[in-house]
């Protein structure tokens, strides 16, 4: 059979692109999410204010979701909780902060948003630790 035309999906071929990707774009992630964690750190109040909730807090949030998120997503850890957190954070970020401004500024968010919305859906894989815990509680359901 050929696998080129094939609707057919190769169970392990599935598991290694999933975990290339969650890798991959975690880590393209804390690159974004790391200066923001310094600024949260150094006290830097010029980041924009979600809700009225105020910089700080706002900025806070998006630490969470780019920095500590991204590695639960590395991880395979509790990775459609994270998930939920990172897609938030991508739609605010491409549709309210960058609501505004032509679409090469949406753009990088947009394309973080469409990946992570095919994470959600197909999941971490098998080479993820939230594989190992399900793996782990069906053993001792027995």
């Amino acid at each position: 059979m050929n696998y080129l035309n094939s609707t057919n999906s190769n169970s392990v071929l599935k598991d290694i692109s999933l975990l290339a990707v969650r890798v991959f774009i975690g880590f393209a992630m804390l690159s974004h999410g790391f200066p923001k964690l310094q600024m949260l750190l150094e006290g830097k109040n010029d980041f924009f204010s979600f809700l009225g909730m105020g910089s700080q807090i706002s900025l806070g949030l998006t630490v969470f979701a780019e920095f500590a998120c991204s590695i639960l997503l590395i991880l395979g850890l509790f990775s459609r909780i994270a998930l939920g957190f990172l897609i938030f954070t991508m739609i605010i970020a491409g549709f309210v902060v960058h609501g505004a401004d032509p679409f090469a500024k949406q753009e990088l968010s947009l394309i973080y948003l469409s990946v992570y919305l095919l994470l959600i859906v197909f999941g971490a894989g098998k080479f993820s630790v939230d594989h190992m815990i399900e793996k782990r509680k069906r053993a001792n359901d027995w």
